[in-house]
């Protein structure tokens, strides 16, 4: 690999050929490239094996992060919203728990963002199945849950006097 001028590694292309001989006696052979760049997030360098000859090497690059994002958000949703069973049996049944699940996984990430204090996604997700059924604010809940549940612990002790008609 080679410097460029701002002192990153440039992207390093190795045509192979891989051959074999079949039981035949032929001979077959398959031409692929290896793609080689610098992950400046990771510190790593990255080697792709491809056997698209004629795309741009950062195309292929781009191309495999946008991937990568996907399976990382299959990943959060098969940890987070377990799809042990479809509650209907047509397809259209089958869409909307589908999309309730991205939807929900779309809030959650979006409150997330919003939170001051840092939480994972897993935790966040299991303390909101926890307090959903609550009347809770849920940025002050989570931003700083101690003080609000010391808060909602100390009024279902003492509730407030209920008003009765006799």
């Amino acid at each position: 690999m080679y410097q460029t001028t701002d002192g990153l590694m440039e992207v390093r292309i190795q045509d192979v050929t891989s051959t074999k001989k079949t039981s035949g006696g032929e001979t077959i052979s398959h031409n692929a490239r290896i793609i080689t760049h610098v992950d400046t997030k990771k510190h790593k360098l990255i080697s792709l094996l491809t056997n698209d000859m004629s795309s741009d090497p950062n195309d292929i690059i781009a191309i495999y992060r946008q991937r990568w994002e996907i399976e990382l958000l299959f990943k959060q949703i098969k940890q987070n919203f377990p799809l042990k069973y479809f509650y209907g049996e047509s397809a259209n049944a089958i869409k909307i728990q589908i999309w309730v699940t991205l939807i929900a996984n779309l809030l959650l990430m979006i409150m997330q963002k919003r939170l001051e204090r840092p939480w994972s996604f897993s935790g966040l997700a299991t303390m909101i199945r926890i307090t959903l059924m609550y009347y809770v604010d849920f940025y002050s809940f989570f931003n700083n849950p101690e003080k609000d549940w010391e808060n909602m612990v100390i009024s279902d002790e003492n509730p407030p006097p209920q008003l009765t008609l006799f």
